[in-house]
């Protein structure tokens, strides 16, 4: 149970920012790592794992948001198999997001079931009630930062089939742009794009996930 400590002193440092080289590369990445890198102040680096890990296991590291892959797609260029959640893509309500005091890793669909983060609701509601009725925003607003979850659930139920509609409006529109973008990865030949097969990974994964809460949505009406 002891803590394996590596100290590195070689990295490279670009803009302020310090990036390991290839030593921070030798990790694989993991929802739930077994080590952490840290620097001490003389500038080493050191690994301590914070979890028990068995002879011949790898080490490995969070690369990022574990709520998330496509940011690690976009970034590192692969998909983690254990990934249980997507961003619902709504980044057209990037303000509304911030007025909540939301994040993207609130603002989920699960991608075993399409479920809904509550959080996604309120940012769609809150939208509409922006947009035909600022008093109500303004309510709403209130209730949203004091967790005033009656008051959020009366407008909730009012404004039911329009948040359902704007939801619906909005997974048919990411369903369509994720099509659009497979057909043309599909397209490049693979000897010049060999990444074409992890992208198409990651639509499907989305397209899988929205398609699911395309159900889901439907069944409420």
């Amino acid at each position: 149970n002891s803590n394996i400590i590596i100290i590195m002193c070689c990295c490279l440092t670009l803009y302020c920012s310090i990036s390991l080289f290839p030593f921070h590369s030798q990790f694989n990445h993991n929802t739930n790592p077994n080590v952490e890198i840290t620097v001490d102040p003389q500038g080493n680096f050191l690994v301590n794992t914070i979890a028990d890990v068995q002879p011949g296991s790898p080490l490995t590291i969070s690369l990022g948001d574990p709520t998330n892959p496509t940011p690690l797609f976009a970034q590192y260029g692969f998909l983690y198999d254990d990934c249980k959640t997507i961003f619902c893509k709504a980044i057209h309500l990037e303000q509304q997001i911030q007025d909540l005091g939301y994040d993207f890793k609130d603002l989920l669909f699960q991608t075993e079931t399409g479920e809904i983060a509550p959080q996604v609701w309120d940012i769609f509601l809150y939208k509409i009630l922006q947009d035909n009725d600022q008093n109500a925003a303004d309510q709403f607003y209130v209730a949203c930062k004091t967790n005033d979850e009656d008051t959020k659930q009366q407008y909730h139920d009012y404004y039911f089939q329009y948040t359902l509609q704007d939801l619906k409006n909005h997974v048919y529109s990411i369903l369509g742009e994720v099509d659009q973008l497979t057909m043309k990865a599909q397209s490049y030949d693979l000897e010049t794009h060999p990444r074409v097969p992890v992208i198409v990974a990651h639509n499907n994964l989305v397209r899988d996930t929205f398609s699911m809460t395309q159900q889901l949505l439907e069944a409420m009406g």
